[in-house]
């Protein structure tokens, strides 16, 4: 987003809160063993292994349609998509809440992702042990009035 508001920012802030209430969890970790920044991330580990009623919130359990809960990370995972051209309209979002016979497309995967400490996605002309950190030197300067 690189501080820039624009329409598409509130999809992507809808689509957080839907994960997070589906979650019932915010930033934090997520299982006993797993903790990560984001629940995006997190989403995205679930929805590719097919696994995505494991981001439910267990206290909830059996208080709610498995079909419609799908539905919802996905149209979740739609609204967080890296490049916000890809991410529905709030007026497409609207028409996917309501309607339960569309068929949706296939969120996009975001850059740079990483699972199970591979880099997927990753330019590779970038070898990641061959980056050095950077070493900023300090320099003091005397100031005078005019």
């Amino acid at each position: 987003m690189h501080g820039y508001f624009s329409v598409k920012s509130d999809v992507y802030s809808f689509g957080i809160m839907v994960l997070e209430i589906i979650s019932g969890k915010k930033k934090g970790c997520y299982a006993e063993s797993e903790c990560v920044d984001d629940i995006r991330r997190y989403a995205w580990t679930k929805w590719p292994e097919q696994t995505p009623m494991e981001l439910m919130d267990p206290n909830i359990e059996g208080t709610y349609s498995h079909e419609e809960v799908i539905n919802y990370i996905h149209i979740g995972l739609l609204c967080v998509q890296e490049n916000p051209e890809d991410r529905p309209t709030m007026a497409t979002v609207a028409f996917y809440l309501n309607s339960s016979s569309t068929n949706l497309p296939s969120p996009l995967e975001p850059p740079y992702f990483k699972r199970n400490g591979t880099e997927d996605n990753m330019p590779p002309n970038i070898a990641l042990d061959n980056i050095s950190d950077s070493t900023n030197g300090v320099t003091m300067t005397e100031f005078f009035p005019r």
